[in-house]
């Protein structure tokens, strides 16, 4: 370039760079707007912030509360097997007396079982022994199926182990042998 051209370029003032047509500069009303909108936002993120500590010293509680209820319902069911554990231990000592008779320490057994059933079922424990009854898969375990002429076939022959539910829900299923019915004649 020649030299006059650089002192012409020279001496005229850099133009500012100007907005492209149609961009118009932010607004008063616009600021006011964007400081509007991030107050709100930060009004609610603090909103959320405090909802979820909620949340959290909810959950906190109700696990602290279903734990002292479990600990209360426990409670209860060990104060009514107290006097059952009283009787089983003056038992005990009544068999280990010289002389003691096998027919007395039995039928004190036999009190003792039925106290502590009596305790159980005061809070929703129900036997299940279904000696003789048809067989029923939601609430029988068969453990093998015999022959017998006395018992109707799909019945419960024999009652291996009784099982319990509680208000209902079953907590172990009666373990049961199944009558197949009269033997049947080998065919030759």
């Amino acid at each position: 370039m020649p030299e006059s051209e650089n002192k012409e370029n020279a001496s005229v003032p850099a133009a500012e760079p100007t907005p492209a047509a149609g961009a118009a500069q932010p607004s008063p009303d616009l600021a006011a707007q964007l400081a509007a909108a991030k107050a709100e936002s930060a009004a609610h993120y603090d909103r959320f912030l405090r909802t979820a500590a909620d949340l959290e010293n909810f959950r906190r509680r109700a696990l602290r509360e279903k734990d002292e209820l479990r600990t209360a319902a426990t409670g209860r069911v060990l104060e009514d097997i107290f006097p059952v554990l009283d009787t089983l231990g003056l038992a005990a000592s009544a068999a280990r007396q010289p002389g003691a008779e096998l027919k007395g320490v039995a039928d004190g057994v036999d009190m003792v079982l039925t106290q502590m059933r009596s305790a159980l079922a005061g809070h929703g424990l129900k036997e299940i022994n279904p000696a003789g009854q048809a067989f029923d898969p939601h609430q029988h375990q068969a453990i093998s199926h015999q022959p017998s002429a006395d018992v109707k076939e799909e019945h419960v022959l024999q009652v291996v182990r009784v099982g319990y539910s509680l208000n209902g829900r079953l907590l172990r299923p009666a373990s049961v042998i199944i009558s197949s019915g009269p033997a049947k004649a080998a065919v030759v």
